[in-house]
């Protein structure tokens, strides 16, 4: 039998790891609780509002930064701006070999919005929360990315880039054969050939979702964890847990840049 303050530490947790859920119940809309067991068709309303959200933010900053641009010294959000857009720049000349005007624009894209959304993982656990509570919203999850329900929406979105691109510049002959001759070189081998591709190909948008999704889940539950030792023994490990994440949050968005730039520069390929 867990004692009174592990049931509190545990009803604690579980509430800051609960999406706001939306859902249609007995014939109307339904919050939360009564989405338990609503099934698949459950929006997870915080995952979206702050999704949407930060997008807008993004494409505010970097639409204002354009505008305002000049061409002489920069402010120090222009020069910010300019230092991400020249690095994304470089990731795409050195990763992508192939001629499409989409794939920075879209690089710069996932770049800026996965660490927005990771970045939240810096707002203090209780703020957002308990700010909620206020209007009487009582679950609520602020960093997108820990839901896989978001992870896995971006990594489809390149799977589906993958297979338009890799058809447009192959032919659905040629994208088949890819599939088939590789990597053994027998005729008969053809089939086993196809499966592991297959296997290889699917694998990649799994790969993308649950990596970004499993190191933010763990990094925001360790930091509910620590919320819950009390107010006075979590600052040390708060900010030790926080200055860690520095790297953490910019290199998971980095990484699923990158991979998503190779992705397509091996959609583009054309043997």
């Amino acid at each position: 039998m867990a004692s009174s303050a592990e049931i509190t530490s545990q009803e604690y947790i579980s509430h800051h790891l609960t999406n706001a859920k939306m859902c249609m119940a007995d014939g109307g809309v339904a919050f939360n609780k009564a989405c338990t067991d609503a099934g698949f068709w459950t929006l997870h309303v915080d995952t979206l509002g702050w999704s949407i959200f930060l997008g807008m933010v993004f494409l505010y900053i970097f639409r204002s930064v354009a505008k305002k641009a000049e061409t002489g010294v920069p402010g120090k959000l222009q020069c910010a701006i300019e230092m991400i857009v020249e690095f994304v720049d470089d990731s795409v000349k050195s990763s992508f070999h192939g001629k499409n005007p989409v794939i920075a624009p879209l690089a710069l894209t996932i770049f800026v919005w996965v660490f927005l959304m990771n970045a939240m993982d810096w707002v203090p656990v209780d703020l957002i929360p308990t700010l909620a509570g206020l209007v009487g919203i009582h679950y609520i999850k602020s960093v997108p990315t820990t839901d896989i329900n978001m992870t896995l929406a971006l990594a489809l979105g390149v799977f589906w880039l993958i297979i338009y691109y890799s058809i447009k510049v192959k032919g659905v002959g040629g994208f088949i054969k890819e599939l088939s001759v590789q990597p053994f070189g027998h005729w008969t081998l053809y089939p086993v050939n196809f499966v592991l591709e297959v296997v290889t190909l699917l694998a990649r948008p799994l790969s993308l979702a649950l990596r970004l999704f499993g190191n933010l889940y763990a990094g925001e539950l360790i930091f509910i964890l620590i919320a819950t030792m009390g107010v006075w023994q979590i600052f040390g490990p708060h900010f030790l847990w926080a200055a860690f994440h520095l790297l953490v949050i910019p290199l998971q968005a980095f990484i699923f840049m990158t991979l998503t730039i190779v992705y397509l520069s091996l959609a583009h390929e054309d043997h």
